[in-house]
């Protein structure tokens, strides 16, 4: 028998989802047979969907040596940090991804990311410690595409996990804005309603009607005759938004290789490429946050990030043409 306390990072979740983090090694089947007939909550047999609270005591009915084979990590390289801070609080961990890193691992890359780098940074600052959490890992709420640099939002607890999640899936009170440089002389407000369609095989997205809905504002920032640096505000977040959005617009992005597929694109990338470009030039460089009750620290604060150098070397030279 092995008793378990819930602690403030791990209440908040079903139980079901509780365990298949918690016992990461165990397959499905062996969870929910647990839950059926090995485990209570508080001394009651519990259903798979029990919302767990703070203090609650989970008895599983295995041995120590089960449930540490059931937890059993793999040893993780520290990945050198290449991240910068742009704020930081005891909640909120907001810093600046640079250009070629993946906040996320995938098949191609599994140790050096963000959110490796991020998780190494808090344990040396002793804010977090693997081997004393269960299910939590201090996690992004927003996701930048590997060649996108700029600010991306961490919570560095479940509490303020949940709450960023719960506002940015929801649009409240976090504005999000990027910066561009596009073909063609960009010179009013537009707002872009457009719903997008992802196709998985080419990891690429199109307008379609039967798309997810996607809302952007672009802004004229700063303008030649024949090219422009533009803000656009992201009303939603969907994959590859403001690429497909401003090439629809007929203003791709400069470098952008799987949207600027029009003449003004193949000019504006053959171009860039002459200037050492050869990916589109894309900056998350603003956050606004309203009043966030739960997070009075960030309530009501921009969070900015620096323009790289190679975006204002480029812009610099390709506004004379």
């Amino acid at each position: 028998m092995v008793k378990i306390q819930i602690t403030e990072n791990d209440a908040g979740q079903r139980l079901d989802r509780f365990l298949k983090k918690f016992l990461k090694r165990a397959p499905l089947s062996a969870i929910y047979r647990i839950i059926r007939k090995d485990l209570k909550v508080n001394g009651k047999r519990s259903r798979e969907d029990t919302i767990l609270s703070e203090g609650d005591e989970l008895t599983i009915y295995m041995s120590e040596e089960q449930l540490q084979e059931m937890t059993r990590q793999n040893k993780k390289q520290k990945a050198r940090r290449q991240f910068r801070i742009a704020y930081e609080d005891s909640d909120v961990l907001i810093v600046e991804k640079p250009w070629g890193l993946l906040t996320h691992g995938d098949s191609s890359e599994k140790k050096n990311t963000l959110m490796n780098q991020v998780c190494g940074y808090l344990q040396q600052k002793g804010e977090y410690d693997p081997a004393r959490e269960r299910t939590f890992t201090p996690s992004p709420v927003n996701r930048l595409d590997r060649n996108t640099t700029g600010l991306v939002i961490f919570g560095k607890n479940a509490a303020s996990l949940r709450v960023l999640t719960r506002l940015l899936r929801d649009h409240e009170a976090i504005s999000k804005y990027y910066i561009t440089i596009v073909a063609g002389d960009f010179d009013r407000e537009l707002l872009i309603d457009e719903a997008l369609s992802k196709d998985e095989t080419t990891n690429t997205v199109r307008i379609s009607e039967e798309g997810r809905r996607a809302v952007s504002i672009a802004r004229p920032l700063e303008r030649s005759k024949n090219y422009s640096v533009v803000e656009v505000e992201l009303i939603t977040g969907r994959t590859h938004q403001i690429r497909a959005h401003m090439a629809s617009a007929g203003f791709p992005l400069i470098g952008d290789s799987k949207y600027g597929r029009s003449r003004k694109g193949i000019k504006a990338n053959a171009r860039a490429r002459e200037l050492g470009v050869t990916t589109q030039l894309l900056h998350a460089y603003r956050l606004q946050f309203g009043e966030i009750p739960e997070l009075k620290e960030l309530s009501g604060l921009e969070v900015t990030a620096k323009v790289p150098d190679e975006f204002e070397r480029v812009w610099r030279i390709i506004k004379k043409d």
